[in-house]
């Protein structure tokens, strides 16, 4: 399965990236001053190939991101579940090193 996922899926997508980068190697402007388009405060001049991966990347981390806060629900119930499946198996252990005295008398006896 790892294989497959390899070399049909990220192998292809690796080969779109590059002949992207390859195609957008043009400067582009960002600018951050929305009011001012002759002389921005802030711009900075990149490749688009650059500008288009960061947004991707940012995109993936904001997403993961949110995933993981989304996730949080469940990441709690199992630790919650697993400090209870601890004191059980504690309990169980301690309950075992405890002698058992017969009470009654057994019905082989008589």
């Amino acid at each position: 399965m790892r294989r497959f996922v390899t070399y049909f899926i990220l192998v292809p997508l690796a080969v779109i990236g590059v002949v992207l980068a390859v195609a957008n190697r043009h400067f582009v402007t960002l600018s951050f001053d929305p009011f001012n388009t002759v002389s921005p405060a802030f711009s900075v001049s990149v490749p688009l190939f650059v500008l288009l991966f960061a947004t991707l990347a940012i995109g993936v981390l904001i997403g993961g991101f949110a995933a993981w806060i989304r996730q949080g629900h469940w990441r709690r119930q199992a630790r919650q579940e697993h400090v209870e499946a601890e004191r059980l198996r504690r309990e169980v252990e301690r309950r075992r090193e405890i002698p058992v005295s017969p009470a009654l008398p057994s019905r082989d006896a008589a």
